[in-house]
């Protein structure tokens, strides 16, 4: 007579686990990668970050130049005139090349900070990278900022601006610094601000004091003169946002200029800004690190 065999306790559970394969966290844990593929949804969203927007607005997307004309005609009427900095050549071309990078930047550090928390439904509801909700506030900034540049060139045209592969590779590094070096911001300063909702006042006030932490108002020759080679002219120029300022002058302002010697830039620009670069590079992936590891506990403190 056969003797039944008595199944090992739990046998069962590890076939299906084998079968199944390992547990895996129910939230899309992709990050960066999924966003990328999920570019209709990521369209969907900057869809409807502009609707919200602009809704009951009678003026709409006009505001995307209003406020930028606002600024610049009050950095350069009171800065320029009142306090005295109109006498650098071509000093609206200065400021206006250099609030591009600035404006950029901030938006996007602030609109970013409060996307997790501003789409706390979407959290809670849809299964899909928390990271696209950064990554969608700054493309609706990017949007905004396309047709200044535009204007920022055409200006520049009627100046006697002309094409060069050096102007071409500046805009280019300091679009890509200022771009990467905003989405690990913002990355860290959403995942943060769930956590801690008195972040968003301190970045507000923050992102007021950018433009005056880079050579946009006054130009670089102070900084040179004030520190005098003195170790902290490397700390100011250490600032990613300074480097794209530069870069960004260099493409639009010191073209124009009749003496490209009152343009005052540090030696090696390029290197430094490609250097730059690779540390934003570095931030950002430190950045998605640091948001894998507290999104976890997003619903419970939303």
């Amino acid at each position: 007579m056969s003797q039944a065999v008595a199944a090992r306790p739990g046998a069962d559970d590890d076939d299906a686990d084998r079968r199944l394969g390992p547990l895996r966290s129910p939230n899309d844990v992709t990050g960066l990668f999924g966003v990328v593929r999920r570019r209709y949804l990521l369209k969907l969203l900057v869809s409807k970050e502009l609707r919200v927007r602009y809704q009951g607005s009678l003026v709409g997307l006009a505001w995307s130049y209003v406020k930028p004309l606002i600024r610049f005609l009050t950095y350069v009427l009171v800065i320029g005139y009142v306090i005295g900095l109109k006498d650098l050549e071509k000093y609206p071309y200065h400021v206006f090349s250099a609030m591009m990078v600035v404006t950029l930047f901030s938006e996007t550090l602030v609109a970013g900070t409060k996307s997790v928390i501003k789409n706390k439904s979407l959290v809670n509801k849809m299964n899909i990278p928390r990271e696209m909700f950064p990554v969608a506030s700054m493309l609706v900034t990017m949007y905004h900022m396309g047709p200044q540049y535009l204007i920022l060139l055409i200006a520049c045209l009627l100046v006697g601006w002309t094409f060069s592969f050096t102007a071409l590779a500046a805009v280019v590094l300091s679009f890509a610094l200022v771009v990467t070096f905003s989405l690990a911001v913002a990355l860290a300063c959403s995942a943060l601000n769930v956590w801690y909702r008195d972040l968003q006042n301190f970045v507000e006030t923050i992102s007021h004091l950018i433009m005056w932490s880079v050579p946009m108002i006054y130009p670089l020759s102070r900084i040179v003169d004030l520190t005098d080679g003195h170790w902290i002219e490397q700390v100011y120029l250490a600032n990613p946002i300074a480097e794209a300022v530069l870069l960004a002058q260099t493409a639009f302002w010191v073209p124009v200029l009749d003496d490209t010697s009152v343009a005052v830039m540090p030696d090696h620009l390029f290197q430094r800004g490609l250097i730059m670069l690779a540390v934003c590079l570095v931030l950002v992936a430190a950045a998605q690190r640091l948001f894998n590891r507290l999104e976890g506990k997003f619903p419970e403190h939303l």
